[in-house]
């Protein structure tokens, strides 16, 4: 499989994700089955800006393109996911999260005090607290860069990634349901990572898609708001 074929399956698991946040009813067994699938989403993205850092030809215009589609994203998002629409400002969307982990990749990068670079790199860290995917991303950002061309590294951190995924689901679980009832949460929560680590590892071979590369290349960046103007105005229409 190509980098471009998996990252339209990430698309595809953020939409039903994003199709039962909104629209199915909540704790329903269908309706987390179609939560868990959409975490596939997050690592497989951090997995490609970590690739897609090492190869840009301009990472300016690779973070001007992030923080662009961000800002057209933003109002969006909140028509979707915020509790008063639009009026309620609460949370940043996730591209302005993988535009903070582009930063901690340029931090690690360009930073040479060692206090400095650390200092910068935790402070983007909790940075991301205002935003989808808040604290995980950059640190699976982190894990995938330490990673770097190792193939036992990069099992190791989709390893770790889907532990540390699982292990918050669980603490955040077992308060109302109890060690053992908060188990199919857990699993719900590090399997799709384990699978997107299975993807990339087994199945990816390291290519991108052989035509229509220009297509893909913007697709990407205009399906996010452009999914979510949809599901907004559905949910405005539907829903009141």
């Amino acid at each position: 499989m190509n980098r471009d074929t998996i990252k339209m399956l990430a698309m595809a698991t953020m939409l039903v994700n994003h199709i039962a946040n909104v629209f199915m009813p909540a704790g329903a067994p269908l309706t987390n089955l179609c939560l868990y699938i959409g975490y596939f989403t997050a690592v497989t993205m951090c997995y490609f800006l970590v690739e897609g850092y090492g190869y840009t030809h301009s990472k300016t215009q690779y973070a001007g393109r992030l923080f662009g589609f961000a800002v057209l994203a933003q109002l969006p998002y909140q028509l979707v996911f915020s509790e008063h629409g639009m009026a309620g400002m609460l949370q940043f969307n996730m591209l302005f999260t993988l535009l903070l982990c582009f930063l901690v990749l340029a931090a690690q990068e360009k930073i040479h005090s060692g206090f400095l670079r650390v200092f910068c790199i935790v402070l983007l860290i909790f940075a991301s607290i205002f935003c989808d995917w808040a604290l995980l991303a950059p640190v699976f950002t982190l894990l995938f860069a330490w990673a770097e061309n190792s193939r036992l590294r990069k099992h190791v951190a989709f390893g770790v990634a889907a532990v540390l995924y699982g292990g918050m689901a669980w603490l955040s679980s077992m308060r109302t349901l109890g060690a053992v009832g908060a188990l199919p949460d857990t699993l719900g929560c590090a399997m799709p990572i384990l699978v997107s680590g299975f993807f990339i590892l087994y199945l990816y071979n390291g290519q991108r898609a052989a035509q229509h590369r220009g297509f893909y290349k913007w697709f990407f960046y205009a399906f996010y708001p452009g999914h979510l103007l949809v599901l907004g105005l559905l949910r405005v229409a539907l829903l009141g």
